[in-house]
């Protein structure tokens, strides 16, 4: 699950011009009533939707066909400094994936912990005054 802190807070557009995904977005405004809440929806080119991702949240997908290509929109150019992450099995999540995850990358794998992260996330992601 990917975000960029602020001041390099993406926004993103994202849709499956092939194949199909589960695409999840995760709220991590810490002032917002749905601090933590996700909304999950499948993206596939028979459907041609795609998903708005407001700055301030993680984002992650699930190739749920092979050969699936998606498309990006960004609102912010990519800032490693800024980069943050949650792992995707983390239980305070509760996020649901359709299929066993077979290939992540290794950064994915080592994000830390929502419980040993969250202070310095409420603190990075407050809305600026």
């Amino acid at each position: 699950m990917h975000f960029q802190f602020p001041p390099a807070a993406e926004s993103k557009l994202v849709r499956a011009s092939r194949g199909a995904v589960l695409d999840i977005i995760v709220d991590l405004r810490p002032e917002s009533p749905t601090y933590l809440e996700h909304v999950s929806v499948e993206l596939n080119a028979e459907n041609h939707r795609g998903i708005f991702i407001p700055e301030r949240f993680a984002h992650g997908y699930q190739a749920l066909q092979d050969d699936t290509e998606t498309t990006y929109h960004v609102g912010e150019f990519y800032t490693p400094g800024s980069e943050g992450g949650l792992l995707y099995n983390d239980p305070r999540l509760r996020l649901v994936w359709p299929l066993p995850i077979t290939t992540m990358s290794e950064k994915d794998r080592e994000w830390k912990a929502l419980d040993d992260i969250e202070a310095d996330l409420k603190l990075r992601m407050r809305a600026s005054a």
